[in-house]
């Protein structure tokens, strides 16, 4: 699908197996957003800003998530004479949805097979897996149960076995019952699925690790860079933050939960918005982690990209549990007291949040109850390990996943890309988007080097 950004250029959006957007979709566009940067600029600061030296870029990448690094890092290998500045707001790489999830290197057992998800999971892993390797990065291929607790859950099993089975995921089987007690003895289920691939890590740590590398290639990665403003003029595009002026020929939007902002402020013309969705975990007591072995998850909704409360042990050794998904109040809302009123209103003014609402209410107040009473989460637990009690859960993090929903309230479950004339935007790489990573770095680096005229 094409069309023309206020400049006049061509941009395209990709989304996976036909679900692009149509003429009058486009017109349907959300509300205008706020810029990226929550306050203004004035006094002392807006002088800083206008009176750093400029710096030039061919490519300059926003977002030190672990897609805009891994991004960096591929474009780094099919680019290597490029100049390039990685741009962070916050001090340090990978905080938000790289730093808040459970850990899990995913295999590719849910996703339609042909889509992104499914083609860029399972490369993704095995790249990731020799990334690790060459990094001394410890992981642990601790295998995934996902359990049918009654007989309407069997079709779903069926059906992710075939997928599973399409997008060559390695030893994937369906268990018995029996089969399921041997490799979780505390879980209950009249059957499974087994992927014994599926494995854990510590994202945090691989993002620290692409950071190094991205250094050491002589990539310039700006920490405390919160954009303010993007400007297309004669020389390429003008990127404004808080501490610098910086020009560049093009630019890639890697910016997780701001991605959207970004893209419309650049002239995309998308009707893709980004509604936040907060994910809440337990961690099991120390004296109950005995009850989890690996992973288990159940039978997810096929309607919903959300997967469902389940239990992981992380790299670390702490059994999670969770996470539901409630809507945020913030865009970076990870408490239930967050709140930030511009983002929420520009969530409750968009018209797909409504026609999403209006179609999963009560699996929204299901996920709420279960976010406000830990009896009622612990009893959603018991499903798949009939042994867990409300005592046995301790509090946990939370996450924000960014997940972009178009104007008809249709969730998309696909990785979305744009194009524009000057720059590329993910709009949509929730999970396994960490998982696959390197593939959507490299897929994206592909599409810069074409598209750029990059060497």
């Amino acid at each position: 699908m094409s069309s023309r950004d206020r400049h006049g250029h061509r941009s395209r959006s990709y989304i996976a197996y036909g679900d692009a957007m149509s003429p009058r979709a486009m017109r349907r566009r959300p509300p205008r957003l706020k810029p990226l940067c929550h306050r203004p600029v004035t006094g002392k600061m807006a002088t800083e800003v206008l009176d750093v030296t400029e710096n030039s870029y061919d490519v300059v990448i926003v977002g030190a998530g672990i897609v805009g690094l891994a991004t960096a890092l591929m474009l780094t290998k099919r680019c290597p004479s490029c100049r390039l500045a990685v741009l962070e707001k916050e001090r340090s790489v990978g905080r938000h949805q790289t730093g808040h999830n459970s850990g899990v290197i995913h295999a590719g057992l849910y996703y339609k097979p042909g889509s992104l998800k499914a083609k860029m999971c399972v490369e993704g892993g095995r790249r990731l897996i020799d990334f690790c390797d060459a990094h001394d990065i410890r992981y642990e291929r601790c295998g995934k149960v996902v359990v049918a607790t009654d007989e309407s859950e069997l079709a779903g099993l069926e059906e992710l076995h075939g997928r599973g089975t399409a997008n060559g995921v390695p030893g994937l089987r369906c268990i018995t019952s029996g089969d399921l007690r041997d490799i979780e003895p505390h879980a209950s289920g009249i059957a499974a699925l087994y992927s014994p691939s599926t494995g854990i890590v510590d994202y945090g740590r691989v993002a620290e690790a692409m950071a190094n590398d991205l250094r050491g290639r002589g990539v310039d990665l700006l920490t405390g860079h919160r954009v303010l403003a993007v400007r297309e003029n004669d020389r390429g595009l003008m990127v404004r933050t808080e501490p610098a002026v910086l020009h560049t020929s093009y630019l890639i939007n890697c910016g997780g939960l701001y991605s959207d902002v970004l893209a419309r402020q650049m002239g995309v013309n998308s009707d893709v918005c980004i509604v936040p969705f907060r994910g809440e975990y337990y961690f099991l007591r120390p004296e109950r982690q005995g009850l989890v072995r690996g992973l288990i998850y159940p039978v997810p909704d096929p309607d919903l990209p959300f997967l469902g409360v389940h239990f992981t042990r992380s790299i670390h050794g702490r059994v999670e549990a969770g996470p539901n998904a409630v809507l945020a109040l913030a865009r970076e809302g990870y408490t239930r007291s967050s709140l930030d009123a511009g983002e929420l209103f520009q969530t409750l003014a968009y018209r797909g949040f409504w026609r999403l609402s209006r179609r999963y209410w009560r699996t929204g107040l299901d996920e709420f109850k279960r976010s406000c009473s830990k009896e009622i989460f612990a009893a959603s637990l018991r499903r798949l390990v009939p042994e867990v009690q409300a005592s046995d859960l301790m509090p946990g993090g939370a996450g924000v996943r960014a997940q972009a929903i178009d104007s008809t309230g249709k969730l998309l479950d696909d990785f979305v890309i744009a194009e524009s004339s000057r720059a590329i935007h993910v709009l949509n790489a929730p999970s396994p988007g960490a998982t696959a990573s390197l593939a959507i770095g490299d897929h994206i680096a592909e599409i810069a080097a074409e598209r750029f005229g990059l060497a």
